[in-house]
């Protein structure tokens, strides 16, 4: 029996567009700095939300109503 060659999944690379939006000249934040590790540490968004990779500090969004 031949064997199958495996897929290759292709790795995605950090883009500066994942955790900003360019507006006309200026220049917004997608996702909110960790407030523990301060700039530069981004917080992962998951919906109802945010947390941070590094230290594992959770940001709870605000329910509608």
């Amino acid at each position: 029996m031949p064997k199958r060659e495996k897929k290759k999944k292709e790795k995605e690379l950090a883009r500066v567009s994942r955790y900003y939006i360019i507006k006309e000249d200026r220049v917004e934040r997608r996702l909110p700095f960790c407030e523990r590790c301060g700039p530069g540490y981004f917080m992962a968004d998951h919906g109802d939300r945010y947390a941070c990779g590094q230290c594992g500090f959770t940001r709870y969004k605000r329910g509608k109503g």
